[in-house]
């Protein structure tokens, strides 16, 4: 079983989303980053206002399921799960 990737966008519809990612992120990142299996872990601005851009990698699609079921209790999935993401995961041969 190969890596597994996830790139995408986290895109907020107002200025008080936008301020709640800020909030919330770098804790978010933080944890992310410290997980057994964690290759990349990168949540940047865009060029585009409000629009953050993803790149993760796991090591394999078990640890990104560790990371997702992980997150899942956090406080940033409570407080941001109405922004609208779109990703997209690959599971690496």
């Amino acid at each position: 079983m190969g890596m597994t990737t996830l790139t995408g966008t986290l895109t907020c519809a107002t200025p008080a989303e936008a301020e709640l990612v800020q909030t919330y992120l770098p804790e978010h990142i933080r944890l992310s980053r410290a997980e057994s299996g964690c290759l990349k872990f990168e949540v940047t601005p865009s060029n585009e206002f409000m629009v953050w851009t993803l790149d993760e990698a796991f090591v394999d699609a078990d640890a990104f399921k560790a990371h997702q079921t992980r997150t899942e209790s956090t406080i940033w999935a409570e407080q941001t799960a109405h922004i609208a993401r779109n990703f997209k995961r690959i599971d690496h041969a």
